[in-house]
């Protein structure tokens, strides 16, 4: 049942909460909010709290400030540690503009809005993003503190015990774990959300970001989600198992089918095969993220589907062959430090856009990519990722479709951000330079 303001009033007093966050996403992706005491709570959970949000990042202008955060109750959740020896509760909340409009800038929105085409078509949306993360000792540098491998386990060092208590922390929030492990790179780890209904999975995603970092800091190490941050060793993604259900059936799964996929399935991959250079940017959103986007460190970088092919960039998971409830469809490309509300918002779209125009979709690939030469590619006609940011905003800039998927407010920040962004890498002396370039010239 949905939660009711006398709901949450009874869990706050119940547990002495003296301070509720309201917590909303920038357009990059970063949480936003702030703290109302248990005094002025009712008043919030009836009519919202206003704000200033011209200093919020894809924002509103200073002329156009006044913004309004409305609390969605089903999002209420207490914190499973202290604050200044005080426990604290959260609460996502919507967006308006004061005469109580949804507002346009607003990510969680653009998501909803997405969705509502889909419910619409009597379809449910359920994503399952696997999110890699990095442990180091502090912000400063990308110092290791374990020298794992893939699947490694260890029971008494530090990044196996964050990870634990990371995971307690999220089952205490209400988000369930479906597993955890050490990643490929040292230092990497992983956790896995079981997966949900698409607009709570991105309300977890950012929770759990929160949370991996909380959790390190207070251990006194520092997580990061940045896609690249280790020359020479694999950065981490985001890959995103995605399935449509209607009427409690998985519209992906047909069990004739050789990969067990419906029609609406590979029309669905199909729209994301076409449209995932126009989207890119949103999924792929940083400079660094295309230091991740190169052949031979897992991530993929070719526009291609496969079943076994973990080099292609949508997969066919077979970890349960011919079960309905499993079969989905898992895109490679996004990284952690997206905004999930758009990046499942143009991925949803993208996918269901082949649906609606019933989108061919061309042979799989099942041998590794990384090892075909540039004449085996053309023959095979498998086109490439953007191989930067300035090359992600081009082919984000010039689509019509993206443009009406995430409005035109989203869409022109966006490409104004990032732009800046691309000026400000470009004109940066790297130590690459230094090294290479001050002794010879």
């Amino acid at each position: 049942m949905p939660r009711t303001k006398d709901d949450i009033i009874k869990l706050m007093d119940e547990n002495q909460i003296k301070y509720i966050r309201l917590w909303f996403t920038d357009i990059l992706g970063c949480l936003k909010g702030m703290s109302i005491t248990r005094s002025e709570i009712e008043a919030v959970l009836d009519h919202g709290q206003g704000f200033d949000g011209s200093s919020i990042e894809g924002f509103v202008r200073i002329e156009e400030s006044d913004l309004m955060a409305i609390p969605d109750l089903d999002t209420f959740k207490i914190i499973p540690w202290s604050i200044n020896d005080e426990k604290i509760a959260c609460i996502f909340c919507d967006i308006q503009t004061p005469d109580g409009n949804p507002y346009e800038g607003d990510s969680r929105y653009i998501l909803k809005r997405v969705l509502k085409r889909l419910t619409d078509d009597g379809f449910t949306a359920y994503m399952g993003p696997e999110m890699e993360y990095f442990y180091f000792k502090d912000s400063s540098a990308p110092e290791i503190i374990d020298k794992g491998g893939y699947f490694d386990y260890a029971a008494v060092d530090a990044p196996t015990k964050m990870r634990k208590k990371t995971i307690k922390a999220l089952e205490a929030v209400g988000i369930p774990v479906e597993c955890s492990h050490h990643e490929v790179a040292p230092s990497q780890h992983e956790i896995d959300l079981k997966y949900q209904e698409a607009l709570k999975m991105a309300d977890f995603a950012m929770l759990y970001r929160l949370v991996v970092k909380e959790i390190a800091a207070t251990e006194n190490y520092y997580a990061t989600f940045m896609p690249k941050p280790i020359f020479g060793a694999n950065g981490s993604g985001m890959h995103i198992h995605q399935s449509l259900f209607k009427d409690d059936r998985n519209a992906f799964f047909n069990p004739n089918d050789q990969y067990n996929l419906s029609d609406m399935a590979k029309s669905y991959v199909a729209g994301l095969l076409k449209h995932i250079k126009e989207f890119c940017l949103v999924t792929n959103q940083w400079v660094n993220s295309y230091k991740r986007l190169v052949p031979g460190y897992e991530a993929p970088a070719y526009i291609s589907w496969g079943q076994r092919n973990r080099s292609s960039l949508v997969r066919i998971p077979m970890y349960r062959v011919g079960r309905e409830e499993a079969t989905r469809v898992e895109l490679r490309s996004p990284d952690p430090a997206c905004n999930p509300y758009l990046a499942f918002a143009v991925m949803l779209a993208s996918g269901y856009e082949g649906v609606k125009n019933n989108y061919d979709l061309a042979d799989p690939i099942e041998e590794n990519i990384f090892h075909m030469d540039s004449q085996t590619l053309k023959g095979k006609k498998v086109d490439i990722l953007p191989n930067s940011l300035e090359n992600a905003v081009k082919e984000f800039e010039k689509s019509k479709f993206m443009r009406e998927i995430l409005g035109d407010h989203v869409f022109f920040k966006l490409i104004e951000n990032k732009k800046v962004e691309w000026d400000r890498y470009r004109m940066a002396v790297t130590q690459f330079e230094i090294e290479n370039y001050l002794p010879l010239l």
